[in-house]
């Protein structure tokens, strides 16, 4: 952190839960040295599911008793949403939170407002350890430590909160970390005792086998005047051509390669992506319509939702709440529709359903002048008490 400046509470407050975080920089907290975020089956299970979520679109709506919708009605609050912060756009801030609710299950960012209680900035915290405080009032607070050393002490209504595995804890959400551990330790050893084949595997590519008992000192001569003999032709006529004598046998060591113990590798990394909720054709492109709507749905969708909630309760008062104001992520699992997909959707705009720039959103199209507006095929009309339809939209 260390770019922002907050006052620390300094009431006193009693501990009631203690959480250490995964970060890329930790030291000693996993057999791998706590660098899970290097791990390139971790990073590639996050990457797709950060960088979908980041293109979101935060926007402020506005609810009035008659329910008509005003979008972003307030420019301070669509100057926060698309910029929180001096250092970061809302994309990028939405990318990192998510990697952080991905490593740790839970994922934080701070509030900072103005004199009138206005939030000015938001700032996603990424620290070592954390833990929940409560002072004798009942207010909760979370105190941070981060990796410089700096202990920051915030109350719990100015922290943006996003969590996963809500289960045994009253706060936070449970790490994965134990879980995941064990797995990691299989994938690392084994990583290891591939690059270690490869190695010894290089450094001998021929075998001199001598046919008879010699001195140890004349292997290492012999072994030294084959070298230079045969395996530097640069000077040699006879280039490819080498000749040895009967007292040894030249063998060259062909290089193979060696995958140690695969189907347990298969099986270590199916579990890793199972516990991510993901599969080799969400993490390279490689899926059909059918399998990211069901990824989408499954991992996107509650994610956004938890989002908005997050961004609602923490950005307005209740007053505000109350008044109809919320903040939402809008985003589409039709952006990765196939085309003929995308071109059913023009029936809808005829329907009153969506309006025509929305589906040129799909295809990645500018809006247009009028493109907003609702429009109404000419044969459908409401039908109500006072009037019936016949074909055509005449009335009767």
């Amino acid at each position: 952190m260390g770019l922002f400046n907050f006052k620390k509470k300094n009431q006193a407050k009693v501990a009631t839960s203690n959480y250490k975080l995964v970060t890329d920089y930790a030291n000693g907290f996993f057999g791998w040295n706590g660098k899970l975020y290097e791990s390139d089956l971790i990073r590639s299970a996050i990457q797709v599911k950060s960088q979908t979520i980041g293109k979101s679109v935060a926007k402020h709506i506005r609810n009035d008793k008659d329910d008509n919708k005003e979008v972003n009605p307030d420019p301070y609050i669509s100057i926060l949403l698309s910029e929180p912060n001096p250092i970061m756009s809302g994309q990028m801030l939405q990318e990192k939170l998510i990697t952080q609710l991905e490593l740790n299950n839970n994922a934080f960012a701070v509030i900072s407002r103005d004199s009138n209680g206005l939030p000015i900035s938001i700032w996603p915290i990424v620290a070592n350890s954390f833990e929940a405080l409560q002072d004798v009032q009942g207010n909760l607070y979370v105190r941070f430590y981060m990796r410089n050393g700096t202990i920051y002490t915030f109350s719990y209504d100015d922290l943006i909160h996003l969590r996963k595995d809500f289960s045994s804890n009253d706060i936070f959400g449970t790490p994965i970390t134990r879980t995941l551990e064990p797995l990691m330790q299989v994938v690392t050893t084994i990583d290891e005792g591939i690059v270690s084949a490869i190695k010894n595997s290089a450094m001998v590519k021929w075998l001199l086998k001598f046919n008879q008992t010699i001195r140890p000192e004349d292997i290492k001569k012999n072994v030294d005047e084959f070298t230079q003999t045969y395996l530097k032709t640069s000077n040699n006529d006879s280039i490819g051509v080498a000749g040895v004598d009967a007292k040894a046998d030249a063998i060259q060591i062909e290089p193979k390669d060696y995958v140690p113990n695969e189907k347990q590798m298969n099986a270590t990394v199916q579990r890793i992506y199972s516990l991510f909720h993901t599969n080799i054709n969400i993490l390279q492109a490689n899926y059909s319509e059918n399998q990211w709507i069901s990824y989408y749905e499954s991992q996107i969708e509650p994610i956004l939702r938890q989002l908005s909630e997050q961004y609602t309760l923490k950005l307005f008062t209740r007053s505000q709440r109350l008044q109809g104001n919320q903040i939402i992520f809008e985003s589409s699992n039709l952006s990765y529709a196939s085309m003929q997909t995308k071109l059913s959707l023009v029936q809808m705009v005829d329907r009153g359903i969506m309006s025509r720039n929305e589906v040129r959103s799909y295809f990645n199209l500018s809006p247009v002048d009028g493109g907003d507006e609702m429009l109404l095929r000419l044969d459908t009309a409401k039908i109500n008490d006072n009037n019936s339809q016949s074909k055509g939209g005449e009335e009767t």
